[in-house]
């Protein structure tokens, strides 16, 4: 079996050990012995070779390189990457560009940045005095996701640190909306620090405000999104044999034991 991987805007959106992500599906595919691709998605980079991919991720970055890769993103690459999610096609978007995949971004000046609307959400700034959201997060996937999301784990764990706040219109006006909340928050802000959720599940798109890297820190999400890529390319069901994660299930577990454990037991009861 054989994967491409979408990397969108490498060279500007990668921030706080974003690639990490990347390289954890690259190691997690060799592993099973799966030929993994990797393919850069740049301004230059033509869409056709876009929609080629099998697999899209896109992560997070500062104002100035979210300024240069907006306008290329809305207009070209995003409307791609729409229709593509709306195959089935998996992603992943972290922070920028998780706000990007919304209708709209609010700054706390000039006018809202329009988004491409694959999540139904936006992201307002509520202005340079408020407090930034910032530190290591644990969150519990939520039960109503799990049906049609099998994880290995209940949990997730990252670090945070952006100023805008997002919210998901399931929360607010929509109430039909095919977009849902992806994980409880116990420990940390989350989407906005109100309303108590984590990132959003569209199809097999997630969006999180999870650094990290966020995949490293969670090889069952990591594995999740390998199966879903290779079982709509390939139309049919696929089980993974199990890794050795004992490594990476400690590290995962401090981070829960040292930040969330108590408030886990008291959310689930």
């Amino acid at each position: 079996m054989k994967l491409t991987i979408a990397w969108l805007h490498p060279d500007l959106m990668s921030t706080y050990g974003d690639r990490g992500n990347i390289i954890c599906i690259e190691k997690r595919c060799q592993w099973r012995g799966i030929a993994a691709t990797v393919m850069p998605v740049t301004l230059e980079t033509h869409l056709s070779a876009l929609s080629t991919s099998d697999l899209i991720f896109m992560g997070g970055a500062q104002d100035r390189q979210q300024k240069l890769a907006g306008p290329d993103f809305l207009k070209n690459k995003g409307p791609v990457v729409k229709k593509m999610v709306e195959k089935g096609i998996p992603a992943l978007f972290v922070c920028a560009a998780y706000q990007f995949v919304g209708h709209y971004y609010k700054p706390y000046q000039g006018d809202p940045i329009p988004g491409v609307g694959i999540f139904d959400l936006y992201t307002e700034h509520p202005g340079d005095q408020a407090k930034r959201l910032i530190g290591n997060v644990v969150a519990e996937l939520i039960s109503h996701q799990l049906s049609a999301i099998s994880y290995q784990q209940k949990t997730i764990v990252g670090f945070e640190n952006h100023g805008g706040r997002t919210y998901l219109n399931t929360n607010s006006k929509s109430q039909t909306s095919t977009t849902k909340p992806f994980a409880k928050v116990i420990k940390g802000f989350g989407n906005n620090g109100e309303d108590g959720y984590e990132g959003a599940v569209y199809k097999n798109a997630i969006g999180s405000y999870f650094h990290g890297p966020l995949l490293p820190k969670n090889p069952h999400l990591a594995d999740w999104l390998i199966q879903k890529a290779l079982e709509v390319k390939y139309n049919t069901n696929v089980h993974f044999r199990s890794l050795d994660d004992s490594i990476e299930n400690k590290a995962h577990g401090f981070i829960v034991k040292k930040y969330g454990s108590q408030k886990i037991d008291t959310f689930r009861n």
